[in-house]
């Protein structure tokens, strides 16, 4: 926003009225301001912004010389860009030195944005660019001097140093915008060949350690035990050796049954290391970690999930009434969770959320829900103040 500045709403000599249209919001850069639902017009030599009515009156308006911009784009808008360009993207080269006051002495951004509420006009569009490309403002005028250095008072000593900066540092600019596209496109590229040929080598590996693994098992006798032990803990390091895919099944309710079996296999251990319980998003990231590159959707966790009362899992997916989702070992009670957060609570005299996941080593959420757990089993009392959530030991069963 500042390379705008405050003018009052008249054409200079040899400047021309071209296009106009309505509605449109100023954005400087990603930033929304407060120059909303105005009016603009295009000129030979530059865009004048005002509210409605303003620029037919003469009065003070925005005013942006078309010499600072070297590029115009659109921008598209709604869903998947299916809603129609709806903003044109400026790219501005640096403010000039004896600019006219504006609404913001400096600017983060090198580009503004033009938000059309009815859609950009294609006529419009097509007669910016034609004015850009013709760049009127250079062609010599006996007033010129008032386009391009409104300050000056001499059009000799101002138009032409001016000019020429414009012109050399437009180009400066297109010239490293061009380098740096090419340099992105290209590490674009590199990076899309290197991620096809990773995963090209992980499927590779897998196949590798099937076959290796079987020969293993085949030729015992032949390989030394620790070997043997070193091997496999190189294999157990890749993750699952074989995920399940949904490309191996015909529907989707076969492939949620195959995951299910997948998931009660890999993670009962680690079930049993948090101490019975842990949360799905946990579980998520375990069961991704050890997938390697074959990731799963939320999604489909979940779905699987349910599955595992039906196929005799050790384990099963529990809801919370606050709407937590866990997956909870079938040995895991509420009995049992009540009684060691009570004797935790004795311990402490009080205990908040925070102050549980330290000392049982879980996490918040797990930590909230085994307090209401405690206070549901009629072992704890709630405490709720501006101060936060705490639970104190329910004092009626042995006090009164």
């Amino acid at each position: 926003m500042d390379r705008f500045e405050y003018i009052e709403a008249r054409l200079f000599e040899g400047e021309t009225y071209l296009k106009r249209d309505k509605n449109v919001k100023i954005y400087d850069g990603e930033d929304k301001t407060q120059f909303v639902d105005g009016e603009i017009i295009l000129t030979t030599h530059r865009i004048l912004w005002g509210k409605p009515g303003d620029i037919p009156k003469g009065l003070v308006c925005l005013s942006l010389h078309l010499y600072y911009i070297f590029c115009v784009e659109e921008e598209s808008g709604g869903v998947f860009g299916l809603g129609g360009p709806k903003r044109i993207i400026l790219h501005l080269g640096p403010a000039l030195p004896g600019k006219r006051p504006g609404p913001a002495v400096v600017s983060p951004f090198h580009f503004i944005k033009f938000s059309f509420k009815d859609g950009i006009d294609s006529v419009f569009y097509k007669a910016l660019n034609d004015a850009v490309a013709a760049k009127a403002w250079q062609i010599e005028t006996p007033n010129n001097s008032n386009l391009t250095s409104p300050t000056s008072v001499t059009p000799k000593t101002s138009t032409s140093p001016i000019n020429s900066k414009i012109r050399s540092g437009i180009v400066g600019i297109e010239r490293s915008i061009e380098e740096q596209h090419k340099a992105t496109d290209q590490s674009i590229s590199i990076a899309f060949q290197d991620l096809t040929k990773l995963m090209e080598k992980a499927k590779e590996m897998v196949t590798i350690s099937k076959t290796i693994s079987s020969k293993i098992r085949e030729k015992q006798g032949d390989i030394s035990e620790d070997d043997t032990v070193r091997f496999k803990s190189y294999l157990m390091s890749l993750g699952i050796d074989d995920p399940v895919t949904r490309d191996a099944f015909r529907s989707d309710s076969e492939y949620y049954m195959g995951l299910s079996h997948q998931i009660a296999d890999m993670i009962v251990a680690a079930l049993v290391d948090c101490g019975g319980i842990m949360s799905l998003a946990d579980v998520w990231c375990r069961v991704n970690r050890a997938r390697g590159l074959e990731l799963i959707s939320p999604e489909d966790l979940l779905n699987a999930c349910k599955l595992l009362q039906t196929i005799d899992a050790p384990m099963s997916l529990r809801k919370f009434p606050s709407g937590a989702c866990v997956l909870q070992l079938n040995s895991h009670r509420d009995e049992e969770v009540a009684k060691t957060t009570s004797e935790l609570l004795e311990a402490s005299g009080l205990l908040t959320p925070e102050k549980l996941s330290q000392i049982a080593n879980v996490s918040v959420l797990l930590a909230r829900e085994q307090l209401f757990t405690t206070e549901r089993m009629g072992l704890a009392c709630r405490d709720e103040s501006i101060e936060g959530l705490a639970f104190y030991p329910n004092l009626f069963l042995s006090k009164v």
